[in-house]
């Protein structure tokens, strides 16, 4: 089989992704190497900033300066022949992001100035309009003092000038080798707060800077709530309802209640805010429901959102060999068929365990009661916030999949992009959802006599998108609270959630899987894209997705673009695509983005062990893109000679 499609595509859309960083006691630096940095106003290349604040980098003023040629330094001409010009200066703006305050220490240079350069210099802030100096500074470099109260507790953005004159002739030149701002970032004292006691005291708490106290009952259905930090009365009960979040910066201190539901986001901040709720006698709660199941015996994948919740509280009555961990180290697979040839990679999870942070378990529902039914899954205990480490972990001896089991350890939702761009060293870039939607069988391959379809699952690449399982939900880079997945390992290490993938919006937490109520939400990923169903009259269900996507070549390009189909050799009937340059089977293929036109032939597989007549459907499952909307797909059978417009009608 092929895909033929007609076009060119022109539409491209980049993924930016920032990165922080912290370094002790400076909070913002630059050792301004390479060829000709001063071309740039400003100039940023090669900065570190404190996480918690923003700056514009170094750049100069205009129309006074001009830039001058040079390399590893920031260099400038055109300064004032005989006295200070407030037009002619270096500068730096730092702001401190909301929630934190700088306390600055010093601030550190070096310079140089040409022959005919600048001989005067001074250093001033825009906290006085640039009319007063400050320290001694010299043409050479030196440590200027910022340690008095003026340059302490700053809450918004400062600009700090640099100011030559003295120049013997207007090609002059004076540089800045290199610099330093020292200091302390931290969270500051809320400035102001808002009490609910019926109606809010001081308006909404819409901002982080307000403290928020709850005294009586609050549904976030009448409000989201952004603050500074959060303090829940006793007897008074916060509910953050689905569709609806809370985002608090520092401190939460809960007396009375909290219930976070299942579509719910609750987020903190700063890694230095604490959450108090089991050790001040209050209770912290967040409820996940699970979809309509057809029978006790249907999974879901787990991570627990708070701290030292049992399996045996998390999943009361369900039987003990039903509930289990997976042990990425003991996963070998030599034959290429992706299951583990001891069969001792799932391990029991027992009743006394304690839920780990950021790892993911497998449980079924309790046999007691009548099917269908959902269940609701509670785990009780303060909520994890911070920096969640969890173990990568690759078997030398495994030459198959480094497959590894985790979870979001929040409660809230995470950006799968953002973890795995923060990970990118230890895990790439696909991550495979259990979705589960048919029942075990005899003929499913795997260790047991009767086993699971690979066919439940669904696929997240963070180049690519993501692809149905036997559920039809297409997944986002949206992970769920709650929710565990399947990463592949790529070196033996650590990865870490942290505070900055959390989402605070009424959206993300929508799709958890296993979950009834899940919206088929797709984040549109850049490029053109195009979804096709395999189904049966008998039920089977296969889905695959081609993306043209920027980054990604017509080549195996890693686990970020291409995702490969999880599938043994007892499989009852499946599609895939392929490349020429492999013979793996894919669910997921990235291709080049500029190299789609109108003879583009994309190879797909269709391989069933059915032996009995039956009937099989190819279909559009979904489109993206003004190329592939705008233009015909054709679908080629190699074994009847036929070419069908499958953008008019599916295929059988």
């Amino acid at each position: 089989l092929n895909l033929t499609i007609m076009k060119k595509i022109t539409t491209i859309i980049l993924l930016l992704l920032a990165f922080n960083f912290s370094y002790g006691q400076s909070i913002f630096e630059n050792d301004i190497n390479g060829a000709q940095p001063s071309l740039s106003n400003p100039f940023t290349t090669g900065q570190i900033v404190d996480a918690n604040i923003t700056v514009t980098g170094i750049g100069f003023g205009t129309p006074g300066l001009a830039g001058n040629i040079g390399s590893n330094r920031y260099n400038a001409r055109g300064w004032g022949v005989a006295a200070l010009n407030l037009g002619d200066y270096f500068e730096f703006t730092i702001t401190p992001n909301a929630g934190y305050d700088i306390d600055f220490v010093s601030f550190v240079y070096n310079g140089q100035a040409s022959g005919t350069g600048p001989n005067s210099i001074s250093f001033r802030s825009s906290l006085d309009g640039y009319s007063t100096d400050i320290g001694t500074p010299t043409i050479g470099g030196t440590t200027i003092d910022l340690s008095s109260a003026t340059y302490q507790d700053i809450l918004t953005s400062i600009t700090f000038r640099v100011f030559c004159w003295g120049a013997t002739s207007g090609g002059g030149t004076f540089s800045i080798n290199d610099f330093t701002f020292n200091g302390t970032v931290s969270t500051y004292p809320c400035p102001s707060n808002t009490t609910w006691n019926g109606v809010w005291s001081n308006g909404l708490p819409n901002n982080l800077t307000k403290s928020v106290i709850i005294n009586t009952n609050y549904n976030t259905s009448s409000g989201d709530i952004t603050g500074c930090s959060l303090t829940v009365d006793p007897t008074a009960i916060l509910t953050v309802n689905n569709g609806t979040f809370v985002e608090i910066e520092n401190d939460v201190v809960v007396n009375g209640e909290i219930v976070v539901e299942t579509q719910g986001n609750f987020v903190q901040r700063d890694n230095a805010g604490t959450f108090t709720a089991v050790s001040a006698g209050g209770i912290s709660r967040v409820n996940k429901i699970s979809a309509t199941k057809a029978d006790w015996f249907y999974y879901t994948y787990w991570s627990s959102p708070v701290i030292g919740e049992t399996i045996a509280d998390a999943f009361p009555d369900v039987d003990g060999d039903r509930r289990f961990s997976f042990n990425a180290a003991n996963f070998v697979d030599t034959n290429g068929d992706d299951i583990d040839d001891n069969g001792d990679d799932w391990e029991y999870a027992l009743g006394g365990d304690v839920m780990a942070a950021g790892v993911g378990y497998a449980s079924t529902s309790s046999r007691l009661g009548f099917f269908p039914r959902t269940d609701i899954n509670s785990f009780d205990g303060d909520f994890h916030t911070g920096d969640i480490p969890v173990s990568i972990t690759l078997n030398a001896a495994n030459p198959g999949v480094k497959w590894n089991f985790i979870g979001n350890p929040y409660p809230s939702a995470i950006d799968f992009i953002a973890f795995h761009s923060a990970n990118s060293s230890v895990v790439f870039g696909a991550a495979y959802f259990w979705s589960q939607a048919t029942p075990h069988a005899e003929s499913n391959d795997g260790n047991e006599q009767s086993n699971f379809s690979k066919n439940d699952y669904a696929t997240y690449t963070v180049g690519s998108g993501g692809v149905a399982g036997a559920s039809g939900i297409i997944p986002n880079q949206y992970i769920p609270s709650a929710q565990g997945f399947f990463i592949i390992g790529a070196a033996n290490g650590t990865a870490t959630f942290t505070n900055a993938m959390r989402m605070a919006d009424g959206t993300s937490n929508a799709q958890f899987f296993r979950n009834s109520n899940s919206k088929k939400k797709t984040v549109s990923a850049q490029g053109n894209r195009l979804w096709v169903n395999l189904t049966t009259e008998s039920g089977i269900f296969g889905q695959i997705l081609l993306a043209y996507v920027e980054d990604a070549t017509d080549d195996n390009d890693g686990f970020s673009f291409d995702a490969p189909k999880i599938v043994g050799e007892d499989y009852a009937a499946i599609l895939y695509s392929s490349m020429d340059s492999d013979n793996k089977k894919y669910v997921i293929q990235g291709k080049n983005i500029d190299s789609i036109n109108e003879d583009e032939i994309i190879n797909l597989g269709f391989n069933t062990t059915i032996s009995e007549n039956t009937e099989y459907k190819l279909s559009i499952a979904k489109i993206e893109g003004d190329f592939l909307t705008s233009n015909t797909v054709y679908l080629k059978d190699y074994l009847l000679n036929t070419l069908h417009n499958l953008s008019a009608s599916d295929y059988t």
